[in-house]
């Protein structure tokens, strides 16, 4: 009788130390693993190659273009980087924007111009080459692909102050050619009552509406399409959305 209750209570304990075990697994907290890096030759993701503010790749980095003699102009300013959803889009440059490649976004420089940015914060630099138009928020001077804010650290932080340096092009730019873009308009009809308005203060120019992955915007192209022109449309133009607010942009 005795041997038959050492057992029961034997059982008994094992069952409370199994229950007690599964309790404490249930409490476990969940903790988000860092986001993955890029390989950068297959476009695969792969588990997380750096550490601290460096946020390289540690292998097989992007390759990045030639420079050559001094930089024709410098400017500084603040820095972010994109990748979805514009990978796989067409840039402005007709090309399709590859976000594992050495390229960036600009406003004003010519299309194809040669540029490096250095982190202000870490003095890492990269050489990238202009390929596309943004960024779209005002403050912001360039916008780089993703291998590139990895190359500099600006991956984990999504922007950083950084001095870009423009090179001179291998073959002389045609004269630039610039317009006005407005947005980006959160809703379509918004944007197609500041084209009418606009089509109807301007009508020398061409005024059309478009949708893109952040909005919808509007875009004025001048009769004379030259820096002066352009700049000039842009200061005369007032939206109710402060949102939606306009940049001269270099079309070549």
């Amino acid at each position: 009788m005795i041997r038959s209750r050492l057992v029961s209570v034997a059982i008994l304990s094992a069952f409370a130390l199994l229950a007690a075990g599964c309790h404490r697994e249930t409490q476990r907290a969940y903790r988000q693993p860092p986001p993955p890096a890029l390989d950068n030759n297959t476009g695969t993701r792969t588990g997380q190659s750096g550490t601290g503010n460096h946020d390289t790749e540690a292998a097989n980095p992007a390759p990045q273009p030639d420079i050559h003699g001094r930089p024709v102009s410098s400017e500084v300013g603040l820095a972010s980087w994109y990748g979805p959803p514009y990978s796989g889009r067409k840039g402005a440059d007709g090309t399709v924007y590859d976000q594992n490649a050495m390229t960036a976004a600009h406003l004003t420089l010519p299309l194809g111009t040669v540029v490096r940015v250095t982190n202000l914060a870490t003095n890492q630099s990269a050489v990238v080459r202009i390929t596309d138009r943004g960024p779209f928020v005002r403050g912001r001077i360039i916008d780089l692909s993703l291998a590139a804010a990895k190359a500099i650290g600006v991956y984990r932080v999504g922007v950083a102050r950084v001095r870009v340096e423009a090179f001179a092009p291998s073959s002389p730019q045609a004269a630039g050619r610039w317009c006005v873009q407005v947005g980006a308009f959160s809703r379509e009809k918004d944007a197609v009552k500041l084209k009418d308005k606009l089509s109807r203060r301007y009508t020398t120019a061409k005024v059309i509406e478009f949708a893109g992955p952040t909005g919808h915007w509007v875009r004025i192209n001048p009769l004379q399409p030259d820096r002066a022109h352009a700049t000039e449309v842009a200061d005369g133009i007032h939206t109710s959305d402060p949102a939606a607010l306009p940049y001269i942009v270099r079309t070549n």
